[in-house]
């Protein structure tokens, strides 16, 4: 063992040298809160007992009563509901539209370059600037949208941020908006990288345009979309800006989902523990759904058709 150490230093000495600015970074920034998190999600912290440069902490274990408390109660399972609506609702859109352009992109187009720098004006433009952007387009009575509806004679529009319902659909809205521009590249990738006489050669045997797109260009993308979703299940579970910019997770909590209710109870009433709780039952649900997620899609198979 000792031997086939030195020589794999030897042989990769450099790439150990590479790699310890990151392992440094990603230990400092990463790795230390993740640990301080897990054990304050033990704790009772909060503003008074997290201690200070003038004030020892005063802080207690209390083993697993944060994560029985969360568990135990409504607003848990309030907060559960929407989230599992906000991620998969907005991830079937955001790959149902970005499958549809990017089939649209792959065919030869006039324009087709612009076309496509358009379509990434909403994913090169940071996130919190579309965020503002779409809570003044929600605003209620002075909005473009709630003054284009009275234009066409609809006198009386919803208050799109000041119903519970209605904010629901504004915060998907513009999360839709945002996340497809991502789908639509990755997939249009995919397309590209599946080989043309596949195509050709399924049309020589008399295969329609919907047989070809169900039988030679699902199963190409497959890889691809395999892990486009997972990164868009992820990425939307834990999209925390759009919500607390456009609603701040109102009206009357209808829209929290975990990781802006986790914000709250850290950042609002202070009670660090149990956020940290929050943290930790978000990164166990990721966790175990990814890992599912990955055993899932092995055992359908992820062959290409290259």
């Amino acid at each position: 063992m000792r031997r086939r150490l030195r020589r794999g230093y030897a042989q990769w000495w450099f790439a150990y040298a590479m790699l310890v600015p990151v392992a440094i970074v990603m230990g400092l920034l990463v790795f230390y809160p993740l640990v301080r998190g897990i054990l304050f999600s033990f704790t009772d912290a909060n503003q008074y007992s997290i201690g200070n440069k003038f004030q020892p902490s005063s802080y207690n274990y209390i083993g697993l009563r944060n994560f029985r408390d969360i568990l135990r109660s409504d607003e848990f399972r309030r907060v559960a509901g929407f989230t599992a609506v906000w991620t998969i609702v907005n991830v079937f859109f955001h790959f149902t539209i970005g499958l549809v352009l990017a089939l649209a992109l792959n065919r030869t187009l006039r324009f087709r370059g612009t076309y496509r720098m358009l379509l990434m004006v909403p994913w090169a433009v940071p996130s919190f600037i579309s965020a503002f952007a779409w809570r003044f387009i929600f605003n209620n009575p002075y909005g473009f949208l709630d003054q284009l509806l009275q234009s066409i004679g609809w006198h009386d529009p919803p208050a799109f941020l000041g119903d519970p319902v209605w904010a629901k659909v504004s915060v998907i809205m513009t999360n839709v908006w945002l996340g497809v521009p991502f789908m639509m590249v990755a997939l249009l990738g995919g397309l590209q990288a599946i080989d043309q006489d596949l195509l050709d050669a399924a049309e020589a045997d008399g295969a329609n345009a919907w047989q070809r797109f169900w039988n030679v260009t699902l199963p190409g993308l497959r890889p691809v979309a395999a892990t486009v979703v997972l990164l868009g299940l992820i990425w939307t579970f834990n999209m925390f800006n759009v919500i607390y910019l456009i609603t701040g997770g109102g009206p009357a909590d209808a829209t929290q989902i975990f990781a802006t209710f986790a914000y709250q109870d850290a950042f609002v009433f202070k009670l660090y523990g149990q956020a940290s709780a929050y943290g930790v039952i978000i990164l166990s649900m990721l966790l175990v759904f990814g890992g599912f997620y990955r055993w899932a899609i092995a055992r359908m198979g992820e062959e290409t058709w290259a």
